[in-house]
């Protein structure tokens, strides 16, 4: 895809310094700047490189003033960051902009589909699937039965979606990740054998939601796993059956959540927590990197450790923590002495 200054600065309402006929096919970052890329300027830590870049066009503030000779096409806006990060979302839509449908692809009969869909190469979409307007699902993807998916959501190659799953509109799904499989249930029989209790519940994803991939959202035994509306996952996140995750809360990469834990909203919990099941996390709560939640949290709190207690305790705990080998050797210094003036004392 190519495009010209002046089609740019069009988007972006920017004044043009330079060719307007400019063409760009590819975006870099300015000291990588190459012709026919486009780039930025808004830090000024990179002024020097504008007058080195090789890229065809830059996006600059307006309050900025060359002070030589400039050889790249500038566009000149209120704010350079912002401008290029729309138009990244711009560059990023036209390029998945992708509608029609691939073959060889299985799409059941009863299934219900809206306008502008794409369908990828090798896809499944099995019995009574509903498919929105402006859904992608991208090569080597599985719909199962009954499945439904909102206006707008992109399900990217390799995902398997399972039986009753129900998707809101506007969410990014993936690589790699599966939605619906069995909860991990098993119950020992007289013999010691582990049985797999059937789930039977599904999963419900509310709007807006991202999941990354290679993450995995078990069904509910009975009822519902429920992600609400504007969660953010990372990749490689285990979320197990009847979780429920509040709306706007975002989990990084490498965190588990054992079955049935409750999630408040707006919570921002860092990579590899480990969550026990059963219990209930507040609004607000920052769960700090590699901590270990045993126990509910309420709104607000924040904190670090496993077994995890409060942030600023445990910053403070471990301060001494470090000094342990320090603090060992004074006790021990100071019990010798002790026991010196003990002998003299005798």
């Amino acid at each position: 895809m190519k495009f010209t200054a002046k089609q740019i600065a069009d988007i972006l309402e920017g004044e043009i310094v330079g060719n307007p006929e400019a063409e760009v096919s590819k975006l870099s970052k300015i000291e990588e700047g190459t012709l026919g890329s486009l780039t930025f300027l808004s830090n000024p830590k990179y002024n020097s490189y504008i007058y080195s870049t090789k890229a065809s066009v830059a996006i600059v503030n307006k309050s900025f003033v060359p002070e030589k000779e400039i050889e790249t096409t500038l566009i000149k806006v209120e704010n350079a960051y912002k401008s290029f990060s729309k138009l990244l979302e711009f560059y990023n839509e036209v390029k998945n902009n992708k509608v029609g449908r691939e073959n060889p692809h299985f799409m059941a009969d009863s299934v219900t589909i809206g306008d502008n869909e794409y369908i990828g190469a090798y896809a499944y979409i099995g019995e009574n699937v509903v498919l929105g307007n402006n859904v992608k699902i991208y090569p080597n993807s599985y719909i199962g039965d009954n499945v439904v998916i909102g206006d707008n959501t992109v399900v990217f190659a390799g995902v398997k979606i399972y039986s009753e799953t129900i998707i809101g509109k506007n969410c990014k799904i993936h690589s790699g990740t599966v939605i619906g499989a069995d909860g991990f249930g098993f119950a020992p029989d007289e013999n010691g054998e582990y049985k797999a209790i059937p789930q039977i519940g599904n999963v419900i994803i509310e709007d807006n939601v991202d999941v990354g991939s290679n993450s995995t959202i078990d069904r509910a035994t009975l009822g519902s796993t429920i992600i609400r509306k504007g969660v953010k996952l990372d990749n490689h996140i285990q979320i197990a059956h009847n979780v429920e995750i509040g709306k706007n809360t975002v989990i990084a990469s490498q965190t588990g959540i054992a079955g049935s834990t409750k999630i408040g909203e707006n919570c921002m919990i860092g990579g590899q927590v480990g969550i026990v099941g059963h219990i209930t996390i507040g609004n607000n709560v920052k769960i700090q990197a590699q901590a270990g939640i045993g126990k509910s949290l309420k709104d607000g709190e924040v904190v670090q450790g496993s077994p995890a207690f409060g942030y600023s305790d445990y910053s403070k705990s471990y301060v001494h923590f470090k000094n342990l080998p320090k603090l060992a050797s004074t006790i021990h210094k100071i019990e010798k002495e002790l026991n010196a003036q003990k002998v003299n004392n005798e």
